[in-house]
């Protein structure tokens, strides 16, 4: 039996989330279908985490099992003709046998794009926003994230976690554009919403309603009520997940 990592793209906008929903179309699913056309046997595929409806990703790491040895390149390609426009695999590398897309996953980072203007060509990636707030301001908060471990306030509530615990590495706000932001946030591990809780809060701080210590007050009190309102997910995208290269049998 040969493990493998998938990487791979995709468009969340027709889609349930990653995981494997009873009322809806996932990705999740959708890949295992196509692996198993290939494979000629039910598939079992493990993703690097779980994003929410309608979140894209422009990098997801999954893994799966084969029986025996692939070629990579040509599996990668009848993949993707079995796999729908929205849905892309870059490609697949074999890993040890006990490697684990999530469990293993040392860091990933999301992006969030907020844009001041309409245009119709965004509308599906990028949250609209109809005044420009303190992004400076939004930043100082932002640095508070590195202070703490304990991120309750921004979890979806009554979540089967063991622990709210996450190590922030990054989190900064950078202007791409005259009208266009963008938040980059990296930690070892997300909890359920957390990033549209995050940004949704720093908003606040970013059009006067929350103070830089208002924002540090609702990460200590652990309440999720105290934050602020989640943002849309339209315009979250994973975009990497990292792995010790020892984990890997072949580049």
């Amino acid at each position: 039996m040969q493990r493998y990592f998938i990487y791979l793209a995709y468009d969340g906008t027709a889609y349930h989330g990653w995981q494997i929903q009873p009322n809806g179309e996932s990705v999740q699913e959708c890949l295992m279908r196509a692996l198993a056309t290939l494979m000629r046997r039910e598939v079992e595929v493990i993703g690097a985490g779980r994003t929410d409806a309608g979140v894209h990703a422009s990098l997801m790491v999954a893994h799966f099992d084969s029986d025996e040895p692939l070629d990579t390149v040509f599996f990668t390609d009848k993949l993707n003709r079995l796999l729908p426009p929205d849905i892309s695999v870059y490609r697949l590398r074999a890993v040890k046998p006990d490697a684990h897309a999530r469990f293993d996953a040392t860091a990933r980072m999301y992006k969030y794009y907020v844009t001041t203007a309409k245009s119709p060509f965004n509308r599906q990636y990028r949250c609209r926003l109809f005044q420009t707030p303190d992004f400076e301001r939004m930043n100082e908060a932002a640095r508070s994230l590195f202070n703490y471990t304990d991120f309750t306030s921004f979890s979806k509530l009554h979540t089967d976690v063991k622990t709210n615990n996450c190590r922030i590495m990054h989190a900064a706000w950078t202007q791409i554009d005259d009208v266009t932001w963008v938040f980059t946030i990296q930690a070892d591990r997300f909890l359920r919403n957390m990033v549209r809780a995050v940004v949704g809060t720093l908003l606040e701080v970013g059009r006067g309603k929350l103070t830089v210590d208002g924002f540090r007050r609702v990460i200590e009190q652990k309440d999720r009520c105290k934050a602020g309102t989640s943002v849309p997910g339209n315009a979250l995208f994973l975009v990497d997940v990292t792995y010790p290269e020892e984990l890997f049998i072949s580049s």
